[in-house]
């Protein structure tokens, strides 16, 4: 029998309740999903629907025994949204909507977030593209970030918003798209690598230095 975390309940404040939070890829859904997950919510008596900051939308106030129920009858993945794994892949509207982006974040995104969703890591790890230097996936505060710009990704890295908000450093400018994954999975793995348990990617780079990670990807 699976254990609550298992199954992605989030225990709540009342400590009889429970969230869950299924994954919504980069945040994009359709009037079908909408419905679907409301009516689930209205149908397990839901305290709340809220949308988290990863772009996903939680199923709050739970009972325990509704949880597998729950699940069945929305048919969707469970959301990273606890774990030492990437947790989430964000990404702004970009060239398919925005009339100023200048790199199409939510095809990027989406790619990114079927390699990397829930892949386990030494720490948890976020990662987010921004379709221009507006950066509204807020790409400088992921451990990952991509920027759209003229001529091509800007790579950052090392950002986050945690207890010791750190802005990412600059590793890369000018990638297209192939050369973008490759890097980004170049900073994955060297993350894997060498960072302690626990450890957020920006502490890393402040530990061993941030030439390290450069000469790395580079």
């Amino acid at each position: 029998m699976l254990k609550l975390g298992e199954k992605g309940a989030i225990p709540q404040r009342d400590k009889n309740t429970y969230a869950i939070a299924p994954h919504i890829p980069c945040g994009v859904v359709t009037p079908e999903l909408l419905r679907k997950l409301a009516d689930v919510a209205e149908k397990y008596n839901a305290q709340a629907m809220k949308i988290t900051g990863a772009t996903r939308i939680a199923i709050v106030g739970l009972k325990e025994e509704d949880i597998d129920k729950v699940w069945q009858e929305l048919g969707m993945d469970k959301g990273a949204a606890v774990g030492l794994c990437v947790r989430s892949i964000r990404a702004c509207p970009g060239t398919t909507f925005c009339s100023i982006g200048k790199k199409d974040s939510l095809t990027m995104g989406m790619k990114l977030d079927v390699l990397y969703h829930g892949y386990e890591l030494p720490g948890k790890f976020k990662i987010a593209v921004s379709g221009c230097k507006l950066s509204c996936a807020e790409s400088w505060v992921r451990d990952i970030g991509l920027i759209g710009e003229s001529d091509g990704w800007k790579l950052v890295a090392g950002g986050n918003v945690g207890a010791s908000p750190r802005i990412a450093d600059v590793l890369l400018t000018g990638l297209n798209d192939d050369q973008a994954m490759e890097k980004a999975k170049k900073v994955v793995e060297f993350y894997k690598t060498n960072a302690k348990k626990g450890e957020r990617l920006g502490k890393m780079i402040d530990r061993i230095g941030i030439e390290s990670l450069k000469s790395a990807v580079s």
